[in-house]
């Protein structure tokens, strides 16, 4: 098996069993986007704990990509500090838009790797970044941590 398979499988495996759905309560903001060019929708709230996400649930409409994508953001995310949430969310948002020059560091982005074949098909890059633009947008929502 390929590493192209492994990661085609993981899509496949986080958009059948998605982690996190599901909107859920308590919650500092939340944000609603949708994917003009295709119809992909997601609600995502994000809970937080000082300067650290302590949740991200969501509801989504869409392709196995953008079900899959906010999956592996809900995994990536609850637990670690703002700080380390938006390195992430860059370093996520460069392998997509690289058109495939950038393969992404496992390290840094775990699962997301899977989403780095994505980056050569333009049309489909929206369709991965939803969930992570919706999860910015929620972040500059939310209340200053204190």
């Amino acid at each position: 098996m390929t590493a192209v398979d492994l990661y085609q499988q993981l899509i496949i495996e986080h958009s059948k069993r998605p982690h996190g759905e599901g909107l859920r309560d308590p919650f500092a903001a939340q944000a609603h986007h949708v994917n003009p060019t295709c119809g992909d929708e997601i609600t995502l709230r994000v809970a937080l704990a000082g300067d650290t996400v302590e949740d991200v649930s969501y509801d989504a409409l869409g392709c196995s990509i953008s079900r899959a994508s906010a999956s592996v953001l809900h995994d990536l995310v609850v637990g670690r500090s703002l700080e380390e949430v938006v390195t992430v969310r860059d370093a996520v948002q460069h392998m997509l838009t690289s058109r495939g020059e950038d393969e992404g560091d496992e390290d840094v982005l775990g699962d997301a790797v899977a989403l780095a074949g994505v980056a050569k098909y333009p049309a489909r890059v929206k369709c991965a970044l939803l969930s992570w633009s919706a999860l910015a947008d929620a972040l500059l929502r939310a209340p200053s941590p204190t």
